[in-house]
């Protein structure tokens, strides 16, 4: 024999030997495919479970309690926004209430051990021209801050008008260091004839119909302390009748 049919022989052996185990393997692991794909597949009737459980109530998926927490607080401190809103609002409207007057900004000296200390002193007038009103005095280095202190002394020192329609119910003098002012009730549409700080006092009051006179010093800040000092002792006839236990009808006719 040639050596080419030898080599032919052998080739022949070799061939089936080799292919049968590489069926073999192909033929396994196709069954354990289609196990798996069995074992994978949902049961008939069998809803799928998810694994994401969802919360009935408030429809958080596995929320932690850290997220939990931080939303309720976030919702309380809009809750507390809101109501510091409303109480800033509030005061705002109180605030507008008020009507302040600058009448006289003057600037002071006080003398000290290095020389002298300018300052500056602000008179203010607050009123809600509905029967209250009140005079401020405030010094300080700057015009602004000396302006606030008045205002908020005039408020600390406040005085209700016992009005009668638009006027006061009788003659009164006011003092307030060296001034005097004379009030006098007045007729509707007569107005306010008054001057200076008492003119202002008067209308930051809500007093619509009055007459008055300056008897004594000009300076604006004694002539409205004593216009507010008349203002503050006046009293109506229901008060004065109940002093002297009587009717007002009794106490006109004794008059």
């Amino acid at each position: 024999m040639s050596e080419e049919e030898k080599n032919q022989e052998q080739n022949e052996e070799t061939k089936p030997e080799n292919v049968t185990p590489a069926i073999g393997q192909d033929l396994e692991s196709s069954v354990v495919t289609n196990e798996l794909t069995e074992e994978s597949k949902p049961e008939e009737g069998k809803p799928e479970e998810s694994g994401e459980e969802e919360d009935e109530l408030t429809g958080i998926e596995e929320a932690t309690e850290l997220e939990i927490v931080q939303k309720v607080t976030k919702k309380d401190s809009k809750k507390k926004k809101k109501r510091r809103g409303d109480k800033s609002g509030q005061d705002k409207k109180a605030d507008s209430e008020w009507i302040e007057k600058v009448v006289q900004i003057r600037r002071v000296t006080k003398v000290v051990k290095g020389g002298k200390k300018l300052s500056f002193r602000a008179v203010i007038i607050v009123g809600n021209a509905k029967g209250q009103v009140g005079v401020g005095v405030g010094k300080a280095i700057e015009v602004i801050s000396a302006i606030q202190k008045g205002v908020a002394d005039a408020k600390k020192n406040l005085v209700t008008i016992p009005l009668v329609k638009s006027t006061i119910p009788h003659q009164i003098i006011g003092r307030g260091g060296a001034a005097k002012v004379l009030l006098k009730p007045a007729r509707e549409g007569t107005g306010i004839k008054a001057g200076g700080s008492a003119r202002t006092v008067l209308e930051l009051g809500g007093v619509g119909d009055i007459l008055s006179k300056s008897l004594g010093s000009r300076s604006p800040l004694n002539v409205a302390r004593a216009t507010l000092d008349g203002l503050k002792h006046l009293r109506k006839f229901d008060e004065v009748a109940k002093l002297r236990n009587m009717s007002v009808k009794e106490m006109v006719v004794a008059n």
